[in-house]
């Protein structure tokens, strides 16, 4: 919105269920608010797996939404969206088609060096005519002719880093089911660790734990003696967990998705957080 000059004065944040997913209701509301007031609702994007708590945003009803109102959608699957590499995953992204961009960063849990994201429009013209600029030293005969791709009319800056061969060279070395391999178990492993918080009655899940991205928290002693944990594990040096606050409460992150992770590494931290020998 920043960069767009929209400005955040006029950004709307929309209301979300108890999952923490978007409510297409609330979209909707807004949306005819707005245009009550003489408004114009143009963008809205939705999440597949939140940062904060891996939300999942019910894709298809956010675009039909956008669709009544003539709204672009722009669909961000930054971390999850690898899931979807996957079949058993892919509902996760239902109504996807209602999507006009979409982006995920392979970056976050495909193995590949920062920085690298995946993005895909539905129109491609659309944002071109938005970033295309074409000074005297830019024109060629190719480009007249569009007989190449100008990647520098598709994103903000004019220069572009070669970050496609990198992402080509893990899908070389992993193959597909090699990908598929390490993104199940990270999966189960994140259902054990969120099974072993959901036993344990001195904590409690502060959000569902749909892939690998578990969100919980001490039952007793509210944010500081949460904080206080988070601070302890990540002095320890024996791993690292980062924090959010949902419902207006401190909860802590563990997030499994390393190359290198074992069923070994996460018995191990789960046996630290818990003060177990």
């Amino acid at each position: 919105m920043g960069i767009a000059g929209v400005g955040r004065d006029n950004l709307r944040a929309v209301a979300v269920d108890g999952d923490f997913a978007m409510r297409p209701d609330d979209l909707r509301r807004q949306m005819v608010a707005d245009r009550a007031a003489g408004l114009l609702p143009f963008f809205v994007v939705a999440t597949i797996g939140t940062t904060s708590s891996t939300a999942l945003d019910p894709i298809r009803a956010i675009g039909e939404v956008c669709r009544e109102f003539g709204v672009w959608l722009h669909v961000d699957g930054a971390m999850a969206g690898t899931a979807a590499l996957c079949p058993e995953f892919r509902h996760i992204q239902d109504g996807l088609e209602l999507a006009d961009s979409y982006a995920f960063n392979p970056h976050k849990w495909m193995f590949t060096n920062f920085d690298c994201d995946c993005l895909w429009v539905a129109d491609r013209a659309a944002l071109i005519r938005a970033l295309s600029i074409l000074p005297e030293y830019l024109k060629n005969a190719a480009t007249a002719a569009g007989a190449v791709i100008d990647y520098r009319d598709w994103h903000v800056q004019l220069g572009r880093r070669f970050r496609a061969l990198k992402l080509w060279f893990v899908i070389r070395h992993y193959g597909v089911e090699g990908l598929r391999a390490h993104v199940r178990e990270h999966v189960r492993l994140g259902q054990q660790f969120a099974a072993w918080v959901a036993a344990d009655p001195a904590f409690e899940l502060a959000a569902p734990a749909p892939l690998n991205l578990v969100c919980f928290r001490l039952r007793e002693g509210g944010d500081e003696a949460n904080r206080a944990l988070l601070e302890r594990l990540n002095a320890s040096g024996k791993l690292y967990l980062t924090h959010t606050v949902l419902d207006g409460r401190y909860t802590l992150r563990m997030s499994i998705g390393g190359t290198l992770t074992e069923e070994r590494h996460v018995l191990a931290a789960w046996k630290e957080i818990t003060h177990e020998e």
